[in-house]
């Protein structure tokens, strides 16, 4: 589809939002890995991130939470999030502090890492080009 109706038909990313167990635990730690600022609104059915180009990252709780799986699959991941570094031994040393995961298998270290959020979800690190 071309013409006139494309740019009322572009859609933007606005939010991405993960299911948890706690959102405000789960906020703070995705704060402290990227220093985005908690949306003022946050509480403990809800908590959110934005970004200075209105990017929101919300965290909702859900009764009976089950953590996604890597690289298994029988409580699927469902999509992850990747996040550019410069750096990435520094960069996964400072997201095993802050509580992040690292699972065993790796497929590609040299390229990426693959980590675990405190809730389970997996995402990667993935050097700056």
């Amino acid at each position: 589809m071309t013409g006139e109706n494309d740019d009322r038909m572009r859609m933007k990313l606005c939010a991405i939002t993960l299911d948890c167990a706690d959102p405000l635990a789960l906020a703070a730690f995705y704060q402290a890995a990227t220093r985005l600022d908690p949306h003022p609104k946050s509480d403990a059915d809800f908590a959110g991130l934005t970004t200075g180009d209105g990017l929101f990252i919300g965290f909702q709780r859900v009764a009976d939470y089950r953590a996604p799986e890597w690289p298994g699959q029988s409580a699927p991941q469902q999509f992850h999030c990747d996040f550019t570094v410069e750096d990435l031994d520094e960069a996964e040393a400072r997201l095993l502090e802050l509580g992040a995961g690292k699972p065993d298998h790796q497929p590609d270290e040299a390229r990426y890492r693959v980590l675990t959020d405190p809730a389970g979800h997996p995402f990667c690190l993935v050097r700056e080009r």
